[in-house]
């Protein structure tokens, strides 16, 4: 069945635009508590991240769940992976996230994880969906359920996150710049590094609930860059909004994206025994990190776009590591969704063991140039079948067979169509893309 509501990462939108409204979030916390209380459940915990609009969203999923007769536990500003090991830890039916992660503060979103800390299964989606058709119906007074803000969150993840990487990680010696993104890590990340020893100087940590991810954060690391290499740092780390996502930036002001950072995990991992299987990445995943894995030995996969996406293929292969070039990174070994300070943890054990920096550790992989052209078009239409673009496509796969990839991909929020062409030149990858994208929008455009 097509989902009405929800996409591949929740319900999101502009804050006061349907469905990002205080009546349909209200409502949405009513069907969600009618199904979790039909499976015999009755708590759900609720988490968001700093920007302003959360304050209303999480009052109005409060009522929604009371009305259904099902306790809520709040967090508070958490990032999105605490929220998830919040909901295993205290035995809860569900964890709620308010949060758009890396998107401006006017706009928000709702997503959920089920009592594993997983996405909610397809079938739980459908049938929260259903009942936002129904009436809202209170239960009897003496069955409402209750709200209790839980003190020590910040505590428990932060602990959880040193767990990660066992008790022998000593970051002494390493002097670190972290970005919050004025988010939902900018209290508990800077606290893990330094509780391991590490010198931390911070930017991205004042959050005012409008500024988050603004200038700031993994989409936006000029500024990060800058302070590094001001403050002769060894590396810096960024988050997003939500806290999944982790961007790093070596002693040279260098970028080391989630496809690097994923790389230097799989191979510290072989190394030493400890990687299961392959690793997981998506269609927009570099090639020079495929070729490096292949000269490791390692299995590579690569699975739609979205770490909805990667947590499936790991969970149908077996194995344990995967990720997004974005910094969606998910550690299975460890997690079950993608945390930015568990990853940053593991490319610091990395740093440490290998005795290493990160920027020799990232230059054992060899990014191929990537140039990527959006098309919009006048509605959404189905490329594969006008026989121009096809024929198009086919020479230019010609053209870099063996020596690049290509890749039309249609958006799945707006007309676009989004040309990416990859390979060992960057002036013949530019040239592919630019020439192929010409002809999309002269047929399609």
């Amino acid at each position: 069945m097509a989902r009405k509501y929800f996409g591949t990462d929740g319900i999101r939108g502009r804050v006061g635009e349907f469905p990002i409204t205080p009546e349909f979030v209200l409502k949405l916390g009513w069907a969600a508590g009618r199904v979790f209380a039909g499976q015999g459940a009755n708590r759900v915990i609720i988490g968001k991240d700093t920007r302003i609009s959360g304050y209303m969203f999480e009052s109005a999923l409060e009522a929604g769940l009371s009305a259904a007769g099902v306790d809520v536990w709040l967090l508070g500003p958490m990032p999105t992976p605490a929220i998830a090991y919040l909901t295993r830890t205290f035995n809860a039916c569900a964890g709620i996230v308010i949060s758009a992660s890396h998107n401006p503060y006017h706009d928000n979103g709702i997503k959920f994880f089920s009592s594993r800390g997983d996405k909610l299964p397809d079938d739980v989606e459908l049938e929260i969906e259903r009942m936002l058709d129904e009436p809202l119906e209170v239960v009897e007074p003496d069955c409402l359920g209750k709200a209790r803000r839980i003190e020590d969150a910040a505590g428990r993840y932060i602990e959880y996150c040193k767990a990660t990487v066992g008790s022998g990680l000593d970051l002494s010696g390493l002097k670190i710049v972290v970005d919050g993104a004025h988010g939902a890590t900018y209290h508990v990340g800077p606290a893990v590094f330094r509780e391991l020893g590490a010198t931390v100087d911070v930017i991205g940590v004042q959050p005012d609930g409008l500024n988050i991810n603004k200038d700031v954060g993994s989409t936006h690391l000029d500024a990060l860059r800058a302070e590094v290499v001001a403050r002769e740092a060894d590396l810096g780390i960024a988050f997003d909004g939500d806290g999944d996502r982790l961007m790093m930036v070596d002693h040279k002001g260098e970028v080391v994206d989630g496809d690097e950072l994923i790389y230097i995990t799989a191979a510290f991992r072989r190394a030493r025994g400890e990687l299961a299987g392959g690793v997981v990445g998506t269609v927009m995943s570099n090639l020079g990190m495929e070729k490096a894995l292949a000269d490791l030995s390692i299995p590579f996969e690569r699975a739609a776009v979205g770490d909805r996406y990667v947590n499936e293929l790991l969970l149908k292969k077996g194995w344990q590591l995967g990720g997004e070039s974005s910094g969606h990174i998910i550690c299975r070994y460890v997690s079950t969704t993608g945390d930015g300070i568990v990853s940053a943890l593991q490319v610091l054990r990395a740093v440490v063991e290998a005795g290493r920096s990160l920027h020799e550790l990232k230059s054992d992989m060899t990014k191929y140039p990537q140039v990527m052209i959006n098309v919009r078009l006048s509605e959404k239409v189905d490329v594969s079948v006008n026989p121009a673009v096809s024929e198009a496509l086919q020479a230019t796969e010609a053209r870099l067979a063996g020596r690049g990839r290509v890749l039309l991909r249609p958006s799945g929020t707006e007309p676009l169509i989004r040309v990416m062409v990859e390979g060992e030149e960057y002036q013949e990858v530019a040239d592919c893309c630019r020439e192929l994208a010409d002809v999309v929008e002269s047929q399609l455009g």
